[in-house]
């Protein structure tokens, strides 16, 4: 027993990710985190682009069910888990079974190596970058096979169209990620990594995030990967697999009930993933704003205290809509329902003010406020841009994505090789 708290304590103290430490119960905290984590931020997700879309549409939303309906993602889920669960007929019900699986565990898997901290990541890989992108492809094989076992002509035909999608956009979504892994090599011995968090790390060192490196070179790759993402995470714009209008619900037409909401589950969870990548390539990852600038104890404690200041601000918000609430009697559960969110809120802030708590989350606070940014634009994307047509997706991803990615990579080669050439000739380092 002694050896066992000892065995749990020993990693506490130190600078690695669980997985790299060998530490495999902390590891396992770390997985329930990140599972936990994401069902709740997708739960949020749910509520929050319903009623984001609702406002940009001049309507209500969603406001019977709990206050300003925020229970209504929970009710939507009882709903799915007491509905019949259908099989076509015709179906191959194994391959039908299976098919939702697989699109959740791509989903979720790809989080076993997203640095929400130089620490707070299961586990440290030197090929993370291609372990995400290579995992978070596999989501499709999910989606064909759901199409086909379907035995139905449209489910099919928006599992073809999905894998045509998927195929034009990733090559140039990594195109672009060559063109921000060839950043990291501007240090002093000239060498690049694949590892996610030396990636944020070489931001740091280089006191730039790449967004803004070889400028406009580096915001043109973030760029092209921002529309591919929407693009692989089947999105409005590019929402062509699920095309409401054209193919009823697409792949998943014939899907019901716990089934249908895994692909719901993995859509929104192929959405943080993809925005992961994107923040820990281009925006710095965890690092706050200005880290080598504003690098002093008073700068460090004010920006410390932003997490608890985003919760007690969101708790003031709370209570002053509750005494806007109408003073009715049908509206006193709603009342005290959204007072007592709101002090919850309030007492996760002021935990959040404890120095010990406070130090250890500010990495995963950046890191989250940065990729809800994104998840945001999702949002915003999907009120405000028409669905393309399929030959409209095909040439945007063919004719002007791939091409532009190709001469994005070798221009970004000829900046860096000149910028290397002139260190070695003044005999300075590498490093702009």
């Amino acid at each position: 027993m002694h050896d066992l708290i000892q065995y749990i304590q020993g990693y506490l103290g130190s600078d690695q990710t669980p997985g790299a430490a060998g530490n495999w119960f902390w590891a396992t905290v770390y997985i329930l985190l990140v599972f936990v984590g994401l069902s709740i931020a997708v739960i949020a997700m749910n509520w929050l682009e319903r009623k984001i879309l609702a406002h940009m549409q001049v309507r209500l939303g969603p406001m019977r069910v709990g206050p300003h309906g925020l229970l209504q993602p929970i009710a939507d889920a009882l709903k799915l888990l007491l509905k019949e669960d259908i099989i076509p007929a015709e179906a191959d019900a194994t391959v039908f079974w299976i098919a939702p699986f697989i699109v959740v565990l791509a989903a979720f898997t790809v989080f076993v190596v997203v640095p929400f901290g130089p620490t707070h990541a299961i586990t440290e890989m030197n090929i993370g970058i291609l372990f995400m992108l290579g995992v978070s492809s596999l989501s499709v094989l999910g989606i064909v096979t759901a199409g086909w076992s379907s035995n139905s002509h449209y489910p099919l035909i928006g599992a073809l169209r999905s894998s045509a999608q998927m195929v034009s956009y990733e090559v140039a979504m990594g195109l672009a990620v060559i063109s921000a892994i060839m950043m990291t090599s501007m240090n002093e011995e000239g060498i690049g990594t694949l590892n996610m968090i030396e990636i944020v790390r070489a931001q740091q060192s280089q006191g730039m995030w790449f967004l803004f490196k070889f400028f406009p070179l580096g915001l043109i790759a973030f760029g092209i990967f921002a529309i591919a993402m929407v693009a692989e995470t089947n999105r409005a714009p590019f929402d062509l697999p699920e095309a409401e209008s054209e193919l009823t619900a697409g792949f998943h037409t014939e899907y019901s009930g716990f089934r249908w909401s895994l692909f719901f589950l993995a859509e929104y969870s192929a959405m943080i993933a993809v925005s992961s990548i994107a923040v820990t390539l281009w925006l710095g990852g965890w690092l706050r704003p200005f880290p080598n600038l504003l690098s002093g104890p008073t700068s460090n404690l004010i920006f410390s205290l932003f997490p608890a200041l985003t919760f007690l601000l969101l708790a003031g918000m709370c209570f002053f809509s509750t005494a806007r609430m109408p003073k009715h009697p049908l509206f006193k559960i709603q009342t005290i329902g959204l007072a007592g969110f709101g002090a919850l809120l309030a007492v996760i802030g002021l935990i959040l003010l404890v120095p010990g708590v406070r130090d250890r989350v500010g990495d995963i606070y950046w890191f989250s406020v940065k990729v809800a940014g994104f998840m945001y634009l999702y949002i915003w994307y999907r009120g405000t841009f028409p669905r393309y047509r399929f030959d409209q997706l095909m040439k945007v991803g063919w004719k002007v994505l791939l091409p532009t990615g190709l001469a994005l990579l070798i221009v970004t080669a000829i900046v860096a090789m000149r910028m290397e050439l002139w260190a070695q000739l003044t005999g300075g380092s590498v490093r702009p």
